[in-house]
């Protein structure tokens, strides 16, 4: 039986332990399912929690963006989505916010993975914001990958100029990038303009090489 001194022991052991970083390789969970501690709200768009999700929305008919206060650089992340109307988003990796349109909010640039609603949009396709818009068209196979209206599995694996993303198990481009506009940044969820955005988001965790 342990004694009182014992338990103090491991007590404390276990609380330095949690006090440890990650150690390399392990998953890290970037959403609390509580609060959106870790992340900034860029724009007039609704980010809010609801029932263990992140629940964005469109408000003021701009583009806007969730990204992580921490930049990566070479990583796995994978995100849960499901499209509840039929607007437009995105997950940026190596990204950054550069400024403010007042037309059109939040400017940014960087690599977008396409996340839209509705089959045969692409989703898990690469879009360079900023740059050189399209760069990696899903395939065939991947273009069918979607499933609507149902929670969809994300996966994006970054190694440097090699990008792989896979949608529910099925791979959907594999790409090595010639020329990257950036080697690191934030990781951020978007709301695209044009109003009628609402997508939910939950079991995100990212995987640092």
């Amino acid at each position: 039986m342990a004694t009182k001194g014992m338990v103090a022991v491991l007590l404390l052991l276990g609380l330095g332990a949690a006090a440890e970083p990650p150690p390399q390789g392990a998953w890290v969970s970037l959403f609390n399912g509580k609060d959106l501690t870790g992340w900034k709200n860029n724009g007039a768009e609704k980010w809010v929690v609801e029932q263990g999700t992140i629940l964005c929305e469109s408000a003021a008919n701009k583009y806007g963006y969730l990204t992580t206060e921490k930049t990566y650089r070479d990583f796995t992340l994978r995100v849960k989505f499901k499209g509840e109307a039929a607007g437009n988003s995105g997950v940026f990796i190596h990204a950054r916010i550069t400024g403010i349109d007042p037309e059109h909010g939040p400017d940014i640039e960087g690599m977008q993975v396409e996340v839209d609603p509705s089959v045969g949009k692409h989703t898990g396709g690469l879009y360079e914001s900023g740059g050189r818009g399209w760069v990696k068209m899903p395939t065939a196979e991947g273009e069918q990958a979607l499933k609507a209206d149902q929670w969809n599995d994300l996966e994006v694996a970054v190694a440097g100029n090699h990008m792989v993303t896979q949608l529910n198990g099925v791979k959907i481009v594999d790409y090595t990038d010639t020329a990257p506009k950036f080697t690191d940044g934030v990781i951020g969820l978007q709301i695209h303009t044009g109003g009628g955005v609402k997508m939910r988001w939950k079991d995100i965790f990212i995987q640092e090489k």
